[in-house]
């Protein structure tokens, strides 16, 4: 197996996780537990913003509205 598949498991392990995590803290899980989440959320944020500003130039290409 390649380490890129390796890395990708990973990364969706460490997601699934999180978003566990930001469901038992939504219910009153433990400290450990809305610190997953806080760390999830912001992270979800960050990712989120970052794809924003590189996909702002390009998302509205070819439309003018004039439809």
């Amino acid at each position: 197996m390649s380490v890129l598949l390796f890395l990708l498991i990973g990364v969706l392990v460490l997601t699934v996780g999180g978003c566990v995590c930001v469901v038992w803290a939504a219910r009153g899980g433990p400290p450990w537990v809305r610190a997953v989440a806080t760390a999830t959320l912001v992270a979800g944020r960050v990712v989120s913003k970052r794809g924003t500003k590189s996909n702002n130039g390009s998302s509205n290409q070819g439309s003018d509205g004039n439809d």
